[in-house]
Formats: structure tokens, sequence, C-alpha cells
């Protein structure tokens, strides 16, 4: 594993792309349990980091990290935007410094952080259909050394049968049961994206 700057932009870059590809599909999964605009959100959050990157072309995975942050704080509406913003501003504090992330261990410290970030910003924990429903699993398997797109998928795919317990969702009750979160499934393709640098 040899993540430098220049792959952690590629990924983000890869990650910004996807959402774009699927912003239509995300703001569908949102419509049935949320306010319908999750996609068109997270659209704008990538498309405001991809302007600062090309602005700023910062030259460490730290600054990256922040811009994305803030972009994604400035841009995406509702708890999405706060909650990926903390992930990456968490990100940000644990890669400072770091030129190369080498091992599956520093990988896992640093996806950890972001997701320690998303729990105390919102105050879920795992089960409660949230994006947190992916990062912990995949948290997990960094650690194991086990990290793969089947594990990324099932942790998205077992969102569908949750009662949701926080945010927008939590508000229809059981009647989440049978929709895949929408958070879970944007986290999905960050993580899907990562894949290809390690």
């Amino acid at each position: 594993m040899n993540i430098t700057v220049v792959e952690v932009q590629a990924w983000l870059d890869d990650f910004a792309k996807k959402i774009e590809e699927n912003k239509d599909y995300l703001s569908l999964l949102d419509t049935p349990i949320g306010d319908g605009d999750h996609g068109n959100n997270m659209s704008r959050g990538v498309a405001e980091y991809k302007k600062s990157i090309e602005d700023k072309q910062p030259n460490t995975i730290s600054d990256t990290f922040k811009i994305l942050a803030m972009a994604l704080i400035s841009k995406v509406g509702g708890a999405s935007g706060p909650l990926y913003g903390t992930a990456f501003m968490n990100m940000t504090k644990a890669t400072v410094g770091i030129d190369v992330i080498s091992s599956y261990e520093e990988l896992s410290k640093v996806i950890e952080q972001g997701q320690i970030g998303i729990s105390t910003r919102g105050k879920a924990v795992f089960g409660d259909k949230t994006m947190l429903d992916v990062w912990i699993p995949v948290v997990s398997s960094i650690k194991d050394k086990n990290f793969n797109e089947k594990i990324i998928e099932n942790a998205k795919n077992a969102t569908k049968d949750l009662v949701a317990k926080k945010g927008r969702a939590s508000y229809v009750g059981e009647r989440a049961i049978g929709h895949i979160d929408p958070g879970a499934t944007s986290s999905s393709y960050l993580f899907e994206t990562l894949l290809n640098y390690i």
C-alpha cells in the first residue's frame, strides 16, 4: 500500500464522479424516508470540492481532506454535510504530517477518525440505519486486512431491514423498513472507490 496525496486526490475525484453519476438514484432512495435531496446535495458538495481543489492545489493529504470537509459543510444541506464534513475534518487531524499511508493499520486509524467524527456529531450507533452502518464494518475490515467490495455492499444492503433511529428517516418509524439508507449508499461509494488505491 502506497497512498500519497496523489492517490488520495485520485480517490476523491473518483468518489466525486460516482456521486455525480448516481445523484438521481441517491435522491430516489431519500424520497420515501427523507427530503428526497441527498443526491443533489452531495453533488453540490463534490462539485465545490473539485472547484476548490483546482483553485488551491493542495500538496498534502491533510489539506486535501480539509478542502473536501469545507466543501461538504458549506454546500451539502441537511445532516449529511455536517456529518461528512466532521468525518473529513477528523481525518485531516489524523493525517497531519503524514506523507504516505503505507499499511492497513495506518489506513484504519485515518478512517476510524472519520467514523468517530460521525458518531460524535450524529450521536448514532451501529444499527440506527445511518451512514455509520457502512463506516463501522469498513473500519473493522480494514483493521482485519479483509477490506473488500462484498463487505461494503453487504453493509449498505443491511440497512434495508433496519428501523431508522436517527435523522429524518426516524420520523417515518417502521415505514423506513424496506428502504436502503441513502447516506449508507453514498458512503459505500466512498469506500468502493478507495479499493482501487489499496
